[in-house]
């Protein structure tokens, strides 16, 4: 996509400070870091989001994460790491070519879980199985 800032980091079209990249891949800081050491990686394809990414694409950039996240830990001296990717409006997606979050975190750091860990009600979940795997029926080959 011509428009897309993250394409046109891959064609070089825009700066980053890019820490890896191979033939499928490329990882860079991202510009508006949650914590010092936040790093995206993201396909050199563009795709939308996880809704249209393929499975060994994503694939790929699981393993340029498993790759990259130990020396982000040890290189910002972290506690630990968040690996997140959010699809779509409603899910705080901004950019609009897949990625990944590679986000350093220390204990104190002051960034809140996005949700709030509590009992869901057994039913429900039940229910919302079902449902899912109905759906995935539909999409097996």
């Amino acid at each position: 996509m011509k428009d897309c800032v993250f394409c046109r980091i891959v064609r070089r079209e825009a700066p980053a400070e890019i820490v890896y990249e191979d033939d499928k891949a490329m990882a860079f800081m991202d510009i508006n870091p949650a914590t010092p050491g936040h790093t995206l990686i993201i396909p050199k394809e563009h795709f939308r989001n996880v809704f249209d990414v393929d499975e060994e694409t994503a694939a790929h950039l699981m393993k340029v994460a498993v790759r990259l996240a130990p020396a982000i830990k040890k290189a910002m001296g972290a506690d630990g790491l968040n690996i997140l990717n959010a699809n779509e409006r409603a899910a705080f997606q901004s950019v609009f070519h897949f990625h990944l979050h590679l986000i350093p975190r220390w204990f104190g750091d002051g960034l809140k879980p996005p949700w709030v860990s509590r009992p869901g009600d057994p039913r429900a979940i039940k229910e919302a199985a079902q449902r899912i795997r109905n759906a995935l029926s539909a999409f097996r080959t």
